[in-house]
């Protein structure tokens, strides 16, 4: 048997164990990818601290360095519609904290309203009703092609400044929409007590001022047309088989959507839901169009009175983010009990 020869021997690599050849670890394709992280992680901290060092530079130099002092001193406006009391002697965080709740109602209505009226409609697209497929389409189509400002204004200003008061109001059983507001009955000491007319104003448990009501149509009418098509799109994913095992079992259109369809849908409508959700509750900022006091409204009313455009921007920003991340957590958990198991 011939030995190897000694050049053969000397142009191999450094051996491992086991005889396999080391690569050197500016090679090592497992070391590579950390190196690159690393490598832009640590660029954008050193950006991220340049900035952050010039704005506190140029903020000292402008006597404007951040202070949160503020926030205790006297307000000195008032909000015309809030959950939570609020006087204009009450502190600014105070009158935040009531922009806030205003705008966490008009989110969670909005969330409510938009997700029945866009399911109802994506479950029409598939009705064997050829007028009520054709109504839905043209409601999807218009209304996700207008922005949503303008129709903020439309309903604000063409359709409830419109509104006559008095005798004259809109009227339904239990429900009263009036130029002054929307009146709803519910309970009271007396137990259930209606909308009634009091020397000519209106009167309910329940009321609402055309701004909120105009607001919130206008979020929950924009936003169900994008969860409509949502909605569809889940429902024509399942397959065609599932509709004809549960024709041939005897259900119903309803039934069949309703107990074989959207169960599985559901796995593919969540995660179009979570960005139509924070779409939401980003676009009620747009409260300001219609006058509603909202989170923003009396952000920009403190940061015109205090000169904290900073510290008034980042809570804004902090505010928004944090009740964004909120929806997506809990739309993500959802999404995992949704999701189909293998075993």
């Amino acid at each position: 048997m011939p030995l190897p020869s000694p050049q053969s021997s000397t142009s191999a690599g450094p051996a491992g164990p086991a005889g396999q050849e080391l690569v050197p670890w500016w090679r090592d394709r497992r070391v590579l990818p950390w190196l690159v992280q690393g490598g832009v992680g640590l660029s954008v901290l050193v950006v991220v601290a340049f900035l952050l060092a010039n704005l506190i530079r140029n903020l000292t130099a402008a006597g404007l360095l951040l202070s949160w002092n503020w926030l205790g001193q006297p307000a000195g406006f008032d909000i015309a519609e809030t959950l939570l009391p609020f006087q204009a002697s009450d502190p600014y965080w105070r009158g935040l904290l009531a922009g806030l709740v205003n705008t966490l109602r008009v989110v969670l209505t909005g969330l409510v309203g938009s997700t029945l009226i866009g399911t109802l409609l994506g479950m029409a697209s598939f009705s064997g009703n050829g007028l009520l497929r054709g109504l839905t389409r043209v409601y999807v189509e218009v209304v996700r092609n207008i922005p949503l400002l303008l129709q903020l204004v439309f309903w604000y200003f063409v359709v409830f400044l419109a509104l006559p008061n008095g005798r004259a109001a809109l009227q339904l059983p239990g429900v009263v929409l009036a130029k002054s507001g929307l009146y709803l009955a519910g309970f009271g000491a007396a137990g259930w007590i209606g909308p009634q007319l009091v020397n000519g104003v209106w009167q309910a448990p329940l009321r609402f001022s055309v701004e909120f009501a105009a607001l919130l149509t206008g979020l929950i009418a924009y936003s169900s047309a994008f969860i409509a098509e949502v909605v569809r799109g889940g429902i024509a994913a399942v397959a065609k088989g599932q509709w004809e095992a549960a024709s041939s079992l005897g259900l119903s259109w309803f039934q069949t959507l309703r107990q074989v369809v959207l169960p599985q849908a559901l796995r593919v409508i969540v995660p179009g839901l979570n960005t139509q959700y924070i779409s939401l509750a980003k676009n009620s900022s747009l409260a300001v169009a219609v006058g509603f006091t909202d989170l923003y409204s009396v952000a920009e009313t403190t940061l015109n009175q205090t000169g904290r455009a900073v510290e008034v921007v980042l809570l804004l920003l902090g505010t928004y983010l944090a009740l964004d991340l909120l929806i997506s957590l809990l739309m993500n958990g959802l999404n995992r009990l949704v999701q189909i198991r293998e075993r």
